[in-house]
């Protein structure tokens, strides 16, 4: 993302789903109400110190700690890339036991891009690297043969920012010990070190343009490698990553390379038009190489300092080739705010052959692959509320009259408004007219064509979701934001309490949305007993599971109202049988 983009980044933590429906009645279910009870945490002593918490890797022995039953691991290398725009090489074997109890350092990335403190929990700050090739692993038990099942977590930030670590809501405990898995999370490198693309300059250059995604390949071998020590099933990994990281599960359902080594895959509101459905084509990736070099005075033969310059002052230049490059291709920033382009991986024909969404339907690396996938009702068009808080908390649709709701909805939608506001209650019948002010199309609609097209080509099955909880916190502002699912699927809002409170309808919802998301990962099917049967999304019936108060599944509840916000995208969605 670009340097103006840092701010939306710090504060929710990452960065970066059409026939007309009418919804019909449909058994609902209280969320959490008939799920398995969760598990009663054995209270015993944390546990950290020589001879505890030991696993061996290829590479040598690695010494974690243990809570409340949990074995946990840090900063576990999976390669090492020393150089530049190169392949990450093998680890290099130790001696002795090395210490995991740490995260390991992170991507470069610019200070910027960190999320800032808030009340309730301080910034985290970590050492920057190119040799940001670690993991992170949480698991019920070491070398007892079991075989759990894997779920490996790829973070958000596009493809230029963020971490492992970056949020609490990324601890993989309390997941790892409501579902008996084995959670992974894992770093790799970004921005214009995992993404400029050299190859014009030499073989020496020919992976530079994916290199952030080849780490992932790695991490996916080392997964194969070393999971079984940890408890884990090589043959049972399941993909999941939001914004950014859903972004990454597309891409790696791509690479030919990827193939074998992860069975499924969950997509958390993973897709703007321009990322997602589609990557960076070659003719674009080499313009930005020309003009990073040309930002730095530096002559195509001189392209090896590239190697050496400090980072700052490389990703300063190739910021600008990204700006500059974007308006001479007429290429619309990822929230329409001008004209750019973003750091993502390069379509260059062999290790990325096509983009995710093809003419065809979906890219063939993908053909077997369940794909879970979904985004949440607000996203980002709230973030106005969000960035002043201090005015907002009081002054927002949940504390105006009426005469004010409906002037505001009078300005939005003009001669629309009651056509609008109609269909939004026929898809959400539990919100009000002044929810109709927050509809999300930027994410919603490029989810839905990558699920089509994933449709379209007759492999694995599809399941779609919409995320429409709002939180209650100041004043209901947070509504329900980008990344709010995330504490949720890992069943840790109570890391999460500024954002989601603690109410006993979210900790009923977090029940429900983290067994569904184990059960993907056990079986390749959310289903959860006493729940609405959560059907696959398919030509002739578009199913959507609604997570809210009260969940319930429902056939394309919110198409003709996106056709009314949004008209003409669905021109370009394959179409449906109906």
């Amino acid at each position: 993302m670009k340097i103006r983009e840092k701010a939306t980044l710090g504060i929710l933590a990452s960065v970066l789903a059409f026939s007309s429906g009418i919804l019909a009645p449909v058994p609902v279910w209280a969320a959490g109400a008939a799920s398995q009870p969760a598990k009663r945490i054995q209270q015993v002593p944390f546990q950290a110190g020589p001879g505890i918490a030991v696993a061996r890797t290829r590479a040598g022995l690695v010494q974690g700690y243990k809570r409340q039953g949990i074995y946990t691991y840090h900063g576990i290398p999976y390669a090492e890339a020393e150089e530049r725009f190169q392949r990450a090489k093998p680890v290099k074997p130790w001696q002795g036991i090395r210490l995991a109890v740490e995260y390991g350092p992170i991507a470069q990335q610019e200070k910027g891009s960190f999320p800032t403190s808030n009340w309730v929990e301080p910034g985290r700050d970590f050492a920057m690297s190119n040799n940001s090739q670690n993991l992170n692993v949480w698991t019920p038990g070491i070398h007892d043969g079991k075989k759990r099942p894997v779920m490996v977590w790829l973070h958000g930030g596009g493809f230029s920012n963020g971490s492992s670590a970056e949020s609490p809501a990324y601890d993989g405990e309390n997941l790892s010990r409501r579902g008996d898995v084995v959670v992974v999370s894992v770093n790799h490198r970004l921005n214009v070190l995992g993404h400029l693309d050299l190859s014009q300059y030499g073989a020496k250059y020919k992976d530079s343009a994916n290199v952030g995604i080849t780490d992932l390949v790695d991490a996916l071998h080392w997964v194969q490698d070393n999971i079984a020590e940890f408890g884990g099933d090589p043959r049972n990994v399941t993909l999941f990553g939001e914004s950014g990281g859903g972004a990454k599960v597309l891409a790696l359902m791509t690479t030919p390379e990827a193939k074998g080594l992860f069975r499924k895959g969950i997509v958390e509101s993973g897709a703007v038009e321009s990322m997602g459905p589609y990557f960076m084509p070659r003719q674009q990736s080499r313009r930005i190489a020309q003009l990073t070099l040309q930002n730095l005075g530096l002559a195509p033969a001189q392209v090896d300092q590239l190697e050496t310059i400090p980072y700052d002052k490389l990703a300063q230049a190739s910021d600008a080739a990204l700006a500059q490059a974007g308006k001479e291709f007429d290429v619309p920033l990822w929230d329409h705010s001008g004209y750019g382009l973003s750091w993502e991986p390069i379509i260059d024909g062999s290790f990325l052959p096509t983009n995710p969404a093809t003419d065809q339907g979906f890219a063939e690396a993908g053909r077997d692959i369940p794909l879970l996938i979904g985004s949440n009702r607000t996203e980002w068009s709230n973030f106005t509320l969000l960035l002043d808080l201090q005015h907002s908390q009081s002054d927002n649709i949940y504390s105006w009259n009426q005469q004010q709701i409906e002037a505001a909805l009078d300005k939005k939608y003009g001669e629309q408004k009651e056509a609008v506001v109609r269909e939004f209650l026929k898809a959400y019948p539990n919100k009000t007219r002044a929810d109709a002010l927050y509809i999300d199309t930027m994410i919603r609609q490029p989810i839905l064509k990558v699920a089509r097209h994933k449709v379209a080509q007759d492999g694995a099955p599809v399941y779609n979701y919409l995320f429409t909880w709002d939180s209650p916190v100041m004043g209901g502002s947070y509504m329900s934001y980008h990344t709010a699912e995330i504490p949720f699927v890992f069943h840790n809002i109570d890391k999460l309490e500024a954002r989601i409170g603690d109410g006993a309808d979210a900790r009923k919802l977090q029940d429900q949305m983290s067994d569904a998301w184990i059960a993907f990962a056990r079986t390749g099917k959310p289903a959860v007993p006493g729940g609405p049967e959560w059907k696959p999304f398919t030509r002739k019936q578009e199913n959507v599971m609604i997570f809210d108060d009260q969940v319930r599944l429902a056939d394309a509840p919110d198409y003709a109202l996106l056709k009314l916000v949004d008209p003409g995208y669905q021109d370009s969605l394959p179409p449906i049988d109906r």
